[in-house]
């Protein structure tokens, strides 16, 4: 890997860690025949049932269109189920179905698999301590989307001499 001043940033590491995490969970899940946009779907439902169809769209940061053609062929593979909203006839709530259930056992078993994989050589208590950061990373930068920009910031002057 390049060590360029920009290669070892804390974003990049981190978007190359999820990026290869992804990467692993899709090689060993892929005897089970999902997308992955497909078992991102599943894996936020899982975690949201009952959820409506656009805030699971905004969850997963997709147009609400693209997420509906996710989930017809969850559907027509009869792994989540559409219900009407009892005060809203036109929002969608999303539930699994017991094909799913079943299915997303399996996936968590390789979630667990591919994060052994990751921790390997990791101590418990560093293990721990990683875990403890990135929540407070994840609550940071979830309160500072929440606000308004104040402005951007100010260009760097490049440094000649």
């Amino acid at each position: 890997m390049p060590t360029g001043p920009y290669q070892q940033t804390l974003g990049f590491i981190l978007n190359d860690t999820a990026r290869l995490l992804r990467k692993r969970f899709e090689q060993r899940a892929r005897h089970l025949g999902l997308t992955r946009a497909q078992w991102q779907a599943l894996a936020y439902l899982a975690r949201n049932e009952g959820i409506q169809q656009s805030a699971l769209a905004e969850i997963l940061e997709l147009e609400p269109i693209t997420l509906g053609r996710i989930l017809d062929r969850l559907e027509a593979a009869d792994l989540i189920e559409r219900r009407r909203h009892p005060a809203d006839r036109r929002v969608w709530l999303l539930y699994l179905k017991p094909k799913a259930h079943s299915l997303m056992a399996d996936m968590f078993d390789i979630g667990d698999a591919t994060r052994a994989e990751a921790l390997a050589g990791i101590s418990p208590a560093d293990r721990e301590t990683l875990t403890r950061i990135l929540i407070a990373m994840k609550a940071n930068l979830a309160e500072a989307c929440a606000a308004p920009v104040d402005g951007a910031l100010p260009a760097r002057r490049a440094s000649h001499g």
